[in-house]
């Protein structure tokens, strides 16, 4: 059997995750670890993520420089540049980071227009992700989100003169939304020049505030063959403006404006997860390791260490598997055979292609548009 370090590591990729958990208010779709920011002072958790990458650096100093830094949350532009580059310096002092290593900001729309985009150019970000989420006022509301579409026009033009590396996220497929209405806010983000659009589904998750007015009947998703329509009609339109699709969800101009980041997610390397209920894949000792940092910000100021559980290789055969699917490129399935010891049903990978939802050139397994609309569905029944 392969050695897991071989299949999976800081090889295909090292970056460093940090969650910032607070928000100016949640958003009725969100899932993530957030809480409600209200005025506190922050230097404590700023102190705390410090110590986890330290803590973190002096069981894998052998780990080669970072590829990335993606600071996510939760609402990371609510920070100062001033702590924006604590935190950077010290992942550069302890890790140290590659020339040119990607170092990705999320930002709402009023932070940008409120906000020291110098300032944090200087504390070392070097690309933006805008969370505009849509450019209709009716559905911002419904989103719960405190900007409106004049200020996301603004905002955007905004970030564009200060980091030529942005990507814009939307949210579609919302509750009564038209094709044609989503068509026409696509083509208006597009014609910004975005060189990177990050397009998702909605999608109602039951803990959340949506979740719960769909238990009681006041919500109802869209339905399945709507989404379809309208995520092929997204593959058509970012195609013919030059953004095709390079992962399930998002889309770049070129190989330069994909997300270092993400890239290390889908290729199965090595990210560090710091702050509060941020989750982490890492090779210690020949080990895989899941991590998840305290959930709480009062309890991972007290004790930033965090759960750790070592995989099986199985498990990590299958993560690669569905992770590697996601990208454009596919993934070369031997190394989830070798891992898993067993050989994933060629017979299976025939029907998908007779289907035209799959390709297989060797032993690289790639999924086409069409696969894309069921990859979660197309791992679940290929794993191993």
């Amino acid at each position: 059997m392969m050695d897991v370090t071989t299949a999976a590591g800081p090889d295909f990729g090292f970056g460093l995750y940090v969650h910032w958990p607070y928000c100016t208010r949640i958003c009725p779709y969100c899932d993530f670890n957030v809480y409600t920011a209200k005025g506190r002072d922050n230097s404590a958790l700023v102190d705390a993520i410090i110590a986890d990458i330290d803590r973190h650096y002096r069981r894998m100093g052998d780990h080669p420089k970072l590829d990335s830094l993606f600071l996510g949350g939760g609402t990371p532009s609510l920070l100062s540049a001033a702590q924006m580059a604590e935190v950077i310096d010290a992942a550069h002092a302890r890790f140290g980071l590659r020339e040119g290593a990607e170092i990705t900001l999320e930002a709402n729309p009023n932070d940008v227009l409120a906000g020291d985009l110098p300032g944090w150019r200087a504390a070392g970000v070097n690309r933006l992700s805008v969370g505009v989420q849509s450019l209709d006022d009716d559905a911002l509301k419904f989103l719960g989100r405190d900007h409106d579409s004049a200020n996301a026009l603004r905002a955007i033009d905004l970030t564009a003169a200060t980091f030529p590396n942005h990507s814009v996220d939307l949210i579609y497929a919302r509750p009564g939304q038209s094709a044609e209405a989503w068509s026409a806010e696509l083509g208006r983000v597009i014609t910004l020049g975005a060189p990177h659009l990050s397009l998702y589904e909605l999608t109602i998750e039951a803990r959340t505030a949506f979740g719960k007015r769909a238990a009681r009947g006041d919500l109802i998703a869209m339905e399945d063959d709507a989404q379809a329509d309208m995520y092929e009609a997204t593959q058509a339109i970012t195609s013919a403006a030059g953004l095709p699709a390079y992962e399930v969800s998002n889309h770049a101009r070129d190989a330069a404006s994909r997300s270092v980041h993400n890239t290390i997610y889908w290729h199965g390397g090595d990210w560090i997860g710091v702050g509060p209920g941020a989750h982490g894949r890492i090779t210690v000792d020949g080990q895989r390791l899941a991590t998840e940092a305290a959930k709480r910000p009062a309890d991972y100021i007290s004790q930033t260490k965090s759960e750790e559980t070592a995989l099986p290789a199985l498990d990590i055969a299958r993560e690669l598997f569905a992770m590697g699917l996601r990208p454009v490129e596919g993934i070369d399935i031997s190394r989830v055979e070798n891992l898993a010891g067993s050989e994933i049903d060629r017979t299976q990978i025939a029907t998908l292609e007779a289907a035209g939802m799959a390709r297989l050139k060797g032993t690289t397994l790639s999924l086409t548009p069409s696969g894309w609309l069921l990859a979660d569905r197309i791992a679940a029944e290929l794993s191993p």
